[in-house]
């Protein structure tokens, strides 16, 4: 079935994709990467430096960040008193900036797969070192869009009601299509 994986043995996974499923898979990953940014000091960064580098104390303000980079400690939509902020905030100092850098890598290895296809899509072979990367970057995409689509528990289902109208709709699919291609990798890599 074209979009969803299956799995190749081994714990790899395969998919076919056409070459509109490849270029939306693309795209958002590439969205992706500038949504999380280049990290401190940027791509020219000493190396060694890069080491030792200290990450932000404060939650991102954007909602989408702030679910791929939320508070170790308090309740998720609950004000933190100021040891807990604080404590969240040592937390992060020393995390964030490696947490950054593996999503960027996860997001990459996407691309990088990605770019082996034919530009009219075909038959693509995640090796089993790489369907965690993948699934990693997957899911950080679909917690993007949730973010972006608000979506809750309690409306989740009147997502996927939207009239085709509704400027939402093609986020909507996406979201849904990502939450397949999940699962799928996840039996793929079991199976």
């Amino acid at each position: 079935m074209a979009g969803l994986f299956e799995s190749a043995g081994g714990g790899s996974a395969a998919i076919a994709l056409d070459e509109v499923e490849a270029s939306i898979l693309r795209t958002l990953e590439v969205q992706m990467l500038e949504l999380i940014g280049p990290g401190p000091g940027g791509a020219g960064e000493d190396p060694l430096a890069a080491l030792f580098a200290e990450g932000p104390t404060e939650a991102p303000a954007d909602p989408a960040l702030a679910r791929l980079f939320p508070d170790a400690y308090g309740e998720p939509g609950e004000q933190a008193d100021a040891q807990t902020t604080a404590m969240s905030g040592e937390f992060r100092r020393y995390t964030e900036v490696d947490l950054r850098t593996r999503k960027r890598e996860d997001a990459l290895a996407v691309i990088r797969s990605l770019d082996g296809l034919g530009e009219d899509g075909g038959l693509l072979r995640v090796d089993a070192d790489q369907c965690p990367r993948w699934l990693g970057a997957l899911n950080d995409l679909r917690l993007t869009l949730g973010s972006r689509l608000e979506v809750s528990e309690e409306d989740e289902e009147g997502l996927y009601a939207l009239a085709d109208t509704d400027e939402r709709k093609p986020l909507v699919m996406a979201y849904v299509w990502l939450g397949h291609l999940q699962e799928t990798l996840l039996e793929a890599m079991a199976g």
